[in-house]
């Protein structure tokens, strides 16, 4: 799906990742670009938040199918998937960018270091502050176990956010946690169940508290992994401070009927969900970006655009903006998220924590 990936990865994952039951990502396209931006921001004055903590509870949580902020209010996510990781050197012009259109969050891609450049602990609290600095959430999430069913991919993502656990701690008002970016390429429920049920323990006796987001498996697309497991996976977080998220391309946005059976299959158990990433078309097929969009609204249901701009490998055609700063949107993508009778201009209501 991305050309310069062919560097960094095996042929045979290539192979694997253009047919229609293991290209369900259209996240990981966005790869081929990384060696343009390989320099690290940081930042001496960013700090990690210590102001924002106090004793007791804190931050998001989660109270049924509803993501509550930390004033109680509920938020309904309306947003744009980022690529920072790759493209380091534009985040800065990206995300007051993203905030223009109105988005009240921005989900980042970031790395652990297992395939891409390792993001250090001073770039992300630059990045957090610059998301607070323009009044959005930030979600952060490590993209390098995307469609890997090896749990050690998981695990050492887990291993990451705890060494960068300074970036989250004091943060839990602003930051969610998306633990891993499609973490599974099977459709498998039971591998998806096990690795999470491991790792979420974990991660809370690092002492995080911030709200924790897990994507479906099948390169995010696969709804009935939370449909099967997803009260097993949120029994497992003793702080029960976690939402999922399905990731809606051809195979689990293609229809009014997929796309409502996913998210019902989720919301019927009195679980939080999100539509984590998402375009209007990708390689596995069409995707029903009006009825979905609609049917969040309707059903208070954030979802997240994939994404501001940079991809590659013949799928350019997600990229929200032409421009890094917002300036020329695409018509067939960004003029529909962003201005669209459903989209984030009409739709997003911004964290009360910002009011």
């Amino acid at each position: 799906m991305k050309k310069l990936l062919a560097m960094l990865l095996p042929l045979a994952m290539i192979v694997s990742m253009v047919s229609c039951s293991d290209s369900d990502s259209s996240s990981e396209s966005t790869a081929q670009s990384e060696s343009s931006a390989q320099q690290t921001s940081s930042s001496d004055s960013a700090d990690s938040g210590e102001d924002n903590a106090v004793e007791g509870e804190v931050g998001f949580r989660v109270d049924g199918t509803k993501l509550l902020d930390a004033n109680g209010n509920e938020f309904v996510m309306r947003g744009i998937n980022h690529a920072h990781t790759w493209f380091k050197n534009d985040s800065l012009v990206a995300i007051p960018s993203i905030a223009e259109t109105g988005s009240n969050v921005v989900r980042l891609v970031l790395s652990d270091g297992q395939q891409y450049e390792k993001d250090s602990l001073e770039s992300i609290q630059e990045l957090i502050e610059s998301c607070k600095e323009n009044e959005m959430i930030a979600i952060v999430e490590v993209h390098d176990g995307t469609g890997m069913d090896d749990v050690s991919y998981l695990e050492n993502a887990a291993d990451f956010w705890i060494e960068m656990k300074d970036a989250l701690i004091g943060n839990e008002d602003y930051v969610i946690l998306n633990i891993a970016n499609e973490w599974v390429g099977q459709w498998d429920s039971e591998i998806w169940r096990d690795g999470y049920v491991s790792v979420i323990p974990r991660i809370r006796e690092a002492g995080i508290k911030n709200t924790i987001m897990v994507d479906a498996a099948g390169w995010g697309q696969y709804g009935q992994s939370i449909a099967d497991y997803g009260q097993e996976v949120f029994d497992s977080d003793p702080e029960k401070n976690t939402m999922f998220s399905i990731h809606m391309y051809g195979s689990a946005g293609g229809s009014e009927r997929t796309i409502r059976s996913n998210l019902e299959g989720v919301t019927d158990q009195g679980l939080c969900v999100v539509v984590g990433e998402f375009g209007y078309t990708h390689s596995d097929g069409d995707v029903d970006e009006a009825f979905l969009m609609e049917y969040c609204v309707e059903n208070s249901i954030g979802y997240i655009g994939w994404s501001w701009k940079g991809n590659g490998g013949g799928v350019e055609y997600l990229d929200i903006a032409v421009e890094w700063d917002g300036s020329v949107l695409s018509p067939d993508w960004g003029e529909v998220l962003i201005n669209g009778e459903n989209g984030i201009k009409a739709t997003a209501q911004k964290c009360s924590v910002f009011e």
